[in-house]
């Protein structure tokens, strides 16, 4: 099967061996696995950042997020056939999925929405999962919950924003607040069905309140959390709460004790990695989230697709990314 490589640490994304393009065996399903023919997949900055921050001698699959169809089955598995159309995030703890055929555990796939592409599926997984649980297992929203409440969202244009402003609209009463540097991401997030978007390179506590809100409630940290930190906790209210998914190197907690304010990581790949028991409610809510873009409530965050997917596209993709100024997802279809 194709499969696109890395094996050389931290080499630039400009450098034609940072990705390569490769041959290797088609995998075969263990007893709860999926074998799962890759149509699609899309580019998160985990990617960048294993590629970058993993040394390797083998060959190494980055890649997570993937939209396909399931041509074989394990002994164990109960929720899927062959020749279902799926999507899912993957784990952190197997191969990636940039390979025409990629295994993975059922418990964490969800049925693909039937009025999408694969391409415009493959945008979905990793963002939906992160922000359904940052926002209603990690920062304690209810669905039909957060009337009187503010929802501030830095970085609201990225993957992840993107589905996060989506499901606090559409599935809660939150005021929803996204923050955003350029008219063109700005644009976007108001597209997306943000109440207000404002500047997060200026001090926000004087955007708020100028549009009438001294204080939010909950704040989802997505990118750059130690730059924006001391100003995060500012605008909270005293017992409000703080969900972070970046990786800032050191977080200084104290200043949250005056406030009472809790701090809440998100990690998608946790129940994946640990097998915890609760594993399979990332099939069920990948199956929630397929039905509400297929009603229409959601809508896919596609930002740019970048073709086929093979290596010399997936490092135009991966430079995009690491530049900062990516819209949306990127996706690639096709090998």
């Amino acid at each position: 099967m194709k499969a696109i490589t890395f094996t050389q640490h931290a080499l630039p994304i400009e450098d034609p061996q940072s990705l390569q393009d490769i041959d290797l065996p088609v995998p075969t399903p263990g007893p709860r696995d999926l074998l799962v023919e890759v149509r699609a997949v899309s580019v998160n900055p985990v990617d960048t950042k294993v590629r970058a921050g993993t040394f390797t001698k083998e060959p190494k699959i980055l890649g997570w997020d993937a939209a396909g169809i399931v041509r074989e089955i394990g002994a164990e598995v109960t929720l899927f056939q062959p020749g279902d159309e799926v999507f899912y995030a993957g784990s952190l703890a197997r191969t990636g999925s940039y390979s025409e055929f990629h295994l993975v555990d059922e418990r964490i796939v969800g049925h693909k929405p039937r009025s999408l592409s694969a391409a415009d599926a493959a945008a979905l997984p990793l963002t939906s999962i992160t922000a359904w649980e940052l926002l209603f297992d990690r920062l304690g929203v209810s669905e039909g919950s957060g009337q009187g409440k503010c929802l501030l969202i830095t970085g609201a244009a990225g993957g992840v924003g993107s589905m996060l402003v989506q499901l606090a609209r559409q599935l809660t009463q939150l005021t929803v607040i996204g923050t955003a540097s350029r008219q063109e991401t700005a644009d976007w997030v108001r597209q997306l069905g943000a109440h207000h978007v404002i500047d997060h390179s200026k001090p926000l506590l004087a955007q708020l309140q100028a549009l009438g809100i001294d204080e939010v409630s909950h704040v989802a940290s997505l990118t750059h959390t130690e730059q924006h930190f001391a100003q995060l906790i500012e605008v909270l209210r005293p017992q409000g709460r703080l969900g972070v998914i970046d990786d800032p190197e050191c977080l200084d907690v104290m200043p949250l004790k005056r406030k009472s304010l809790s701090l809440h990581w998100e990690l998608m790949f946790t129940r994946s990695l640990y097998e915890t028991p609760d594993m399979i409610e990332q099939h069920h809510l990948l199956n929630r989230v397929s039905d509400l873009i297929d009603q229409g409530i959601l809508k896919t965050t596609v930002g740019e697709h970048f073709g086929a997917i093979n290596a010399a596209n997936m490092r135009r993709a991966h430079a995009l990314v690491e530049s900062g100024k990516a819209r949306g997802k990127l996706v690639l279809e096709g090998f």
